[in-house]
């Protein structure tokens, strides 16, 4: 026996995702529906071999469904999702409206799965910041044997994070390149991604730093643990699909990066590609389309006492987004929805 599942916003990347990836992991789905604002109604959207036709959100009533997928934004998951909760449909939500809510757990289930037990509280679960969930996947383990002071990251994000419209501008940037008369000015991102590289993720802060940059730092720390520090430098980068990141750690205790090499390797959800010759390391083209983090150039950092460098690649589409909010909602079915 299995779940009645919604997906809303199913019309968008992250929302096709999902779908995609209910399909692969076979996740038990007794009926499915599929969402997106009116404008969208009827329009066709695939599951496995099956085609499925976009329902009128504002319509849609929630009684009697399990488990909701939510990629539809802030603005519309505000009006929607306690509606959703109410009805006793358990919302999993991609957007950032719930990641800081007390109530609502944040999760990332080879990091915390034991957070899962507080969604009774709002009937509602949050997925982290794409560039958070890859993070703390490849920090955990270690944190789990050294204990971690301090992480400092760099991030390279690719504009699919940014939805279609920033897929789109950097294809019609890059064509206008070589076309007289397609050139294409700057209108999702702040300034040309074409063969460049923005050091602005969402707005500025008071501090100078990024919204983004805040997510990463508040996100870990609610994760993962509330001793950490973290210093966060969000950059996009030309780059359809995949996330990219360059992580130092300092350990309260020494870490040998052999060691550290083992661990990641036992670790769920990561994947270690590392030798130390060209080529040797994963990059953000080959992890499109994986389930994994994948971790490369894991060295030691002589610059401070207990410090090491490691470079984290991921499909942010993936495990920044869909593939994390269906991980959630199995383990939603496996330790509390049990049917069957």
């Amino acid at each position: 026996m299995g779940y009645k599942v919604v997906v809303a916003g199913a019309t968008g990347n992250v929302g096709r995702e999902m779908l995609n990836i209910l399909d692969e992991r076979q996740f038990p789905v007794d009926e499915i529906a599929v969402l997106a604002s009116r404008r969208s109604q009827g329009t066709e959207v695939s599951f496995g071999d099956k085609t499925l036709k976009i329902k009128d959100i504002e319509q849609f009533d929630w009684t009697g469904w399990d488990i909701a997928l939510f990629a539809i934004g802030s603005d519309a998951t505000k009006i929607h999702a306690p509606k959703a909760a109410a009805a006793g449909c358990v919302v999993i939500d991609n957007s950032s409206l719930y990641r800081y809510d007390p109530d609502v757990p944040l999760i990332v289930p080879e990091v915390n799965p034991e957070a899962i037990a507080g969604y009774a509280k709002k009937n509602i679960i949050a997925n982290p910041n794409c560039s958070t969930a890859q993070m703390v996947v490849a920090l955990k383990p270690l944190h789990d044997r050294a204990r971690i002071k301090r992480v400092v990251v760099s991030t390279y994000q690719s504009v699919s994070g940014a939805g279609k419209d920033g897929m789109d501008e950097l294809w019609d940037q890059t064509k206008g390149m070589y076309v007289p008369g397609q050139e294409k000015a700057p209108n999702k991102f702040q300034k040309q991604i074409a063969f460049n590289v923005i050091p602005q993720i969402d707005v500025f802060m008071e501090d100078g730093s990024t919204k983004e940059e805040w997510k990463m730092v508040v996100e870990t720390k609610k994760i993962m643990d509330k001793s950490i520090k973290v210093s966060a430098t969000c950059v996009r980068v030309p780059v359809f699909v995949g996330h990219s990141e360059s992580i130092n750690i300092e350990f309260e205790d020494f870490l040998d990066e052999d060691e550290a090499r083992d661990i990641l390797r036992e670790a769920p959800g990561v994947m270690v590609i590392d030798k130390r010759e060209p080529g040797g390391y994963i990059t953000p083209v080959e992890c499109v389309g994986e389930y994994a983090t994948y971790i490369s150039r894991i060295r030691q950092d002589g610059t401070v006492e207990n410090g090491l460098n490691l470079w984290c690649v991921s499909d942010n589409l993936r495990k920044g987004a869909a593939l994390n909010a269906v991980q959630i909602a199995e383990l939603l079915g496996n330790r509390i929805l049990k049917k069957g």
